[in-house]
């Protein structure tokens, strides 16, 4: 029978590393040394919980996990085992290990993230503004003048680089943030994600490197890891990326393409000063290196003067500038309708963030941290380390009726583990004072249990 005590397992409570971490870390670690031969059966996720003093969230996780990558298999009624037929593991020669380069981060997260599906669940983990923050009216007309003008025309193929009025409505539009193109510069994409996407394949090969910032947006994280890329985060300060480390960086690794958000930057909310984003350039190009700008919030403001977007700043062509006009028509943007809505949605989202801010400071625990948004739709908070982790909390804020973002998604290096994003532009004020309410009657009971845990005895 197997003996628990063979896991050998220490954890580091008060470091950055989640707790499931660094279960697959310890597991691994004895699986690749033989010490759990292939056929072992591990004990219970509640008992090996109950035995660590964890949540037994983090024992799912970490199992889950594991056994993506090959390392355990699990068997309905019978247990979970160390996969493979000798020492080394599940794939059959001998030897198990996970894939080199993940298509996507943290599986076993992306599976409780689809808890949020749930009916009444007030689901701030999206990454998108509300359905009513779109001129559905105007909509409609472009759509109507657009067939009456054109009949069944509109509804062919068109060149693939986009519909050429469109294009060059785009060119218009931008040239008012001081971004000067022709319209043959411009492409129209399927969304801002599909050009990030095309970006990544056009310049990059297998096993070559983008630096980014770190936490990033996870769509970049997926994209390089799908396209088998190497993704490399640099920590950031009040300022956006650090400098002095991505130059660092550049030395030692040359990599291809650097990616960005300037502005309302996801998940932090942090705004690259003026002077920062002139010595990105500059640095870019010394080195010649691209960077990928990623505006898709660079409108979204309601507080604090306007800043120009890198490439309205690049003299050099370094820069590839990628924006969102999301469900807009070239008719809409020449009408003007894209300024009028975005001024009404801005005002509505400065009273979005007020009361999540307020709500936060009513009800999230005693020493959680967070951001003040002077744009974009994120509160990016971290959670007091005393109690559970994001990963941790999450099941139980799922039943108390309230999700959110887990911040580890968001990070090259599965740092974050207390770190939560929350959209507050998606909802209504009742909506968010009722769910941070719920999030903070869920972190109470489950540090309660955290509490009661360490009073009793390792069974």
């Amino acid at each position: 029978m197997f003996n628990p005590s063979k896991l050998a397992i220490s954890l580091d409570r008060e470091g950055e590393e989640p707790i499931y971490r660094q279960l697959i870390r310890y597991i691994r670690s004895q699986i690749e040394s033989g010490e759990l031969p292939a056929g072992t059966r591990l004990p219970a996720s509640r008992d090996l919980a109950k035995q660590l003093n964890i949540s037994r969230i983090s024992v799912v996780n970490a199992y889950a996990e594991l056994r993506a990558q090959g390392f355990l298999s699990a068997h309905a009624g019978r247990g979970t085992f160390i996969a493979g037929d000798s020492h080394g593991g599940g794939n059959g020669n001998g030897s198990a290990h996970a894939p080199e380069t993940p298509t996507t981060p943290d599986r076993s997260i992306r599976e409780m993230m689809r808890m949020t599906r749930k009916p009444g669940v007030i689901n701030f983990s999206q990454g998108s503004p509300p359905a009513d923050f779109y001129p559905v009216r105007h909509l409609r007309d472009a759509i109507n003048a657009v067939l009456d003008r054109d009949g069944t025309r509109a509804l062919g193929y068109e060149v693939a680089e986009g519909y050429a009025p469109l294009r060059a409505a785009v060119r218009d539009y931008i040239s008012a943030l001081g971004i000067r193109c022709s319209a043959d510069q411009v492409l129209i994409t399927g969304g801002t994600q599909q050009a990030l996407d095309l970006v990544v394949q056009a310049l990059l090969s297998e096993n070559d490197t983008l630096v980014t910032e770190n936490p990033t947006y996870l769509g970049m994280i997926d994209i390089a890891r799908t396209r088998r890329v190497q993704v490399h985060g640099i920590s950031l300060d009040e300022d956006g990326i650090r400098l002095d480390m991505l130059e660092n960086f550049i030395l030692d690794h040359h990599p291809k393409l650097i990616y960005v958000m300037p502005t309302f930057q996801n998940p932090t909310g942090t705004v690259m000063p003026l002077h920062r984003r002139r010595q990105l350039i500059n640095l870019a190009t010394e080195y010649k290196i691209p960077v990928l700008e990623d505006a898709v919030y660079h409108e979204l403001r309601f507080e604090g003067e306007p800043l120009p977007p890198l490439k309205a700043l690049d003299e050099e062509g370094i820069v590839i500038h990628a924006s969102g006009f999301t469900k807009m028509m070239h008719l809409m943007l020449e009408r003007g309708v894209m300024a009028q809505q975005l001024e009404r949605n801005n005002r509505e989202l400065a009273r979005r963030r007020d009361v999540a801010l307020a709500a936060a400071a009513r009800y999230l625990p005693p020493g959680s941290k967070w951001n003040l948004p002077q744009g974009g739709l994120y509160l990016w908070a971290q959670l007091p380390k005393s109690g559970p982790t994001a990963a941790e909390l999450y099941v139980s804020a799922v039943h108390a009726g309230v999700s959110y973002a887990i911040g580890s998604v968001f990070y090259t290096n599965s740092c974050g583990s207390h770190r939560i994003r929350l959209n507050y532009g998606a909802f209504k004020p009742a909506d968010i004072e009722e769910g941070f309410k719920r999030l903070g009657r869920a972190w109470r009971e489950l540090a309660c249990d955290y509490a009661e845990m360490e009073k009793s005895p390792l069974l």
